[in-house]
């Protein structure tokens, strides 16, 4: 299943432990396409010292516009350290949740940098819960895949193994920040 939407991600690491209300003001110095919050979900994790922000903007597939570059600032403006990073757009090859984490759970992000990648191992993990899948849309894409799982807290780390021992070149559990709720 291909979906008519692009979801592309850009990801931000910095040593600061930023609110996401912190972290927004910060974020809304790039100039974006112009689409609204309503299809960004921020989320972030922590790992050895290292916070890690990923957005995921979700776009119709012919809005090729995507334009996510830092704005112009003002020299009076103190810089803070905040590396970015855009992994690409990304088609929907499976979509088994389309809303935001419930109560008790926690998302996964696992990445992975070489095709082929065995889906069917993963979406038969038995604590995997609701899985989506994107594969790289354009050619120039960071990943060849990422994997969006969405796993009760109780079976997280299982999943977490499970994923280390299936290869996957990065994996994160992200906390979620719809930008609407903000």
């Amino acid at each position: 299943m291909r979906s008519d939407k692009i979801v592309q991600f850009v990801s931000f690491e910095t040593s600061l432990d930023l609110s996401i209300e912190q972290f927004i003001i910060h974020w809304e110095q790039y100039t974006r396409s112009s689409n609204s919050y309503a299809n960004v979900t921020l989320q972030k994790t922590e790992k050895n010292g290292l916070f890690k922000y990923i957005a995921q903007h979700r776009l119709p597939s012919g809005d090729i516009q995507f334009v996510f570059e830092k704005a112009r600032r003002s020299s009076r403006i103190p810089e803070l350290e905040i590396r970015s990073r855009h992994a690409g757009g990304y088609a929907i090859l499976q979509s088994q949740r389309t809303n935001g984490i419930h109560e008790e759970e926690t998302k996964v992000l696992a990445f992975f940098v070489h095709a082929p990648v065995d889906m069917d191992a993963f979406q038969q993990l038995p604590a995997h819960g609701k899985l989506n899948i994107y594969e790289a849309y354009y050619e120039n894409c960071r990943y060849a895949y990422i994997l969006e799982f969405f796993v009760k807290d109780k079976y997280l780390p299982s999943l977490l193994e499970q994923l280390k021992a299936g290869k996957a070149d990065e994996i994160g559990a992200y906390k979620e920040f719809a930008l609407q709720e903000l």
